[in-house]
């Protein structure tokens, strides 16, 4: 008798062991008894009956989801490679575990679907500039499908668009040929500022009789200033005429003083 109660003081204590459940502050226990839900409980420690009771655990956490690399075609019929990755959370547990066998595949499948379409109907251009958009409609879009799912998706971004080696020498001479484009741009507008400032200037120097020779011998003086080399220029007659005439006057009266000095020399001279 004796035994029989010890043995069955034993198996009351197993079982009750065997029904004990802990669930993680970030899990919730989806309980069913005999097949029937329950609901889902937690966080902490709970009790279930054995073998006719079960629990599910559902992790509450944000999910990291990559997407596999997906062949697009786009609407401009130029095929990539494209690899995104998709955020989630379960927000329902009950849900999760009841509407949808895996609600993790399940959420993969659709992101990677979602993707094909959606990028399969953008042009390249769009995809490549309008990236945060196509983000926005792929979160809304999977999102949509995940909420009878108890799942909740926060984002979705497309990580990497590879392009075929040909696109891409294509492009490279593109953005190429714009910045050829931007730096004649960009030159011609420096050419046309410059014109307008020397019109101005020739304007000025124009209105003055002095200033083209002032400039003109600055411009001398600035060449000067370089390495010894032989300068061959024009020389308006305007600029050297003062200076023949000095010249001439000068001579003339070199030439005065000269013959005086020659006729007075003979009266100076001692006589024998």
């Amino acid at each position: 008798m004796g035994m029989m109660l010890t043995v069955l003081i034993v198996l009351v204590i197993l079982i009750a062991f065997w029904g004990l459940r802990v669930v993680q502050q970030y899990e919730r226990g989806v309980i069913f008894v005999l097949g029937k839900l329950v609901g889902a409980k937690g966080p902490g420690l709970f009790w279930v009956v054995p073998w006719i009771s079960r629990m599910i655990k559902v992790d509450l956490r944000i999910v990291t989801l990559d997407v596999p690399p997906q062949e697009v075609i786009t609407r401009d019929n130029i095929t990539i490679r494209v690899t995104a990755v998709v955020y989630f959370y379960v927000v329902d547990p009950t849900a999760a575990v009841v509407n949808v066998m895996n609600f993790f595949e399940a959420t993969t499948q659709i992101g990677q679907t979602t993707l094909r379409n959606i990028l399969g109907q953008s042009e390249l251009d769009e995809l490549l500039a309008e990236r945060k958009k196509i983000n926005q409609e792929l979160q809304e879009i999977i999102d949509e499908y995940t909420e009878r799912w108890g799942v909740k998706v926060t984002a979705v971004e497309v990580k990497d668009i590879e392009l075929p080696e040909t696109m891409q020498r294509a492009m490279a001479k593109q953005a190429e040929a714009e910045r050829e484009k931007r730096a004649k741009i960009i030159h011609a507008e420096g050419e046309l500022q410059a014109s307008t400032q020397l019109a101005q200037a020739a304007n000025v120097i124009a209105s003055q009789a002095g200033a083209l020779q002032l400039r003109y011998l600055q411009t001398l003086t600035e060449i000067s200033v370089e390495k010894n080399s032989t300068i061959v220029f024009p020389l308006p007659l305007d600029i050297v005429t003062p200076f023949m005439e000095a010249l001439k006057q000068n001579g003339h009266q070199e030439g005065i003083t000269q013959s005086l000095r020659h006729t007075d020399g003979p009266r100076d001279m001692p006589r024998r």
